[in-house]
């Protein structure tokens, strides 16, 4: 697939912006790439437009790991048992993905973004607790939501930022900045395992996820910083995690169920 300039533009804007929101949500990166891709830079196939992003999300989450990491708002025994359950869900995951219609694929992930938009409103207010860790009586549960989430992930080709962030507030009770920092490990892990499954079957044009990386970079680290500062207010990220949801998910909708997007 060759691209013109100005998508390969466009591009690096969108990667901006993705950027900005995994280091502000530690998910949601995933969620507006794979529209962004498809809808605003053009790319022709749902499937390469999710390979692409899979790797680009990736790689972003993993810059973004840094700046969170140095700001202590990681767990790391936590994120290092979902991701290692959710790496082997996502290869099972990619792998089926791979064989569903991708104008399915989109509508299935929009579906989803609903879903998980209306668990985050009731848990908006929630603060958890500080001092969670993974331990003998929850590791389980921990393993348990990492390799679902992993499938999931793995399934409609995202990082799965949207779906860990609950998944391990739900396994330990942790505060919502934790689980966004704790939630960066396994994105990146996540995101890598079915990019290279997606790429194996030629779904990853390199150059753009390249450039998508680029301005992911830089916006990350403005979402960051205005992570730790909106954490202080009870319940304000996860209202506007949710709220970021519902909105690209019904734009979603509309462009799938409505007339073809011009290719």
């Amino acid at each position: 697939m060759v691209l013109d300039p100005l998508q390969y533009g466009l591009g690096g804007l969108s990667g901006a912006l993705v950027g900005f929101t995994l280091g502000l949500f530690g998910g949601g990166g995933s969620i507006l790439a794979v529209p962004l891709m498809v809808y605003v830079v053009g790319v022709p196939s749902a499937h390469l437009a999710i390979g692409t992003s899979a790797f680009a999300v990736a790689a972003n989450a993993f810059a973004n790991l840094i700046g969170h990491a140095r700001l202590g708002n990681v767990k790391w025994r936590c994120a290092g048992v979902y991701s290692v359950a959710g790496v082997i869900g996502a290869f099972v995951g990619s792998s089926i993905g791979k064989m569903v219609d991708g104008q399915k694929l989109l509508i299935l992930f929009a579906l989803l973004m609903l879903v998980v938009g209306v668990l985050m409103f009731r848990k908006r207010g929630t603060e958890g607790n500080p001092g969670a860790q993974c331990s003998r009586e929850n590791v389980h549960k921990v393993a348990a939501f990492g390799g679902l989430t992993g499938i999931f992930s793995g399934f409609f080709g995202i990082g799965g930022g949207f779906l860990i962030v609950p998944g391990l507030i739900a396994a330990t009770n942790m505060p919502i900045l934790y689980a966004i920092g704790s939630s960066l490990v396994a994105v990146t892990a996540f995101g890598l395992t079915t990019a290279l499954n997606y790429a194996f079957s030629g779904y990853v044009d390199w150059l753009l996820a390249a450039i998508f990386i680029g301005g992911g970079v830089a916006g990350g680290v403005v979402g960051a910083y205005l992570a730790r500062h909106l954490s202080a207010r009870k319940g304000l990220l996860n209202s506007l995690f949710a709220t970021l949801i519902f909105v690209v998910a019904a734009y979603m909708l509309y462009r799938s169920l409505g007339p073809a997007p011009h290719a």
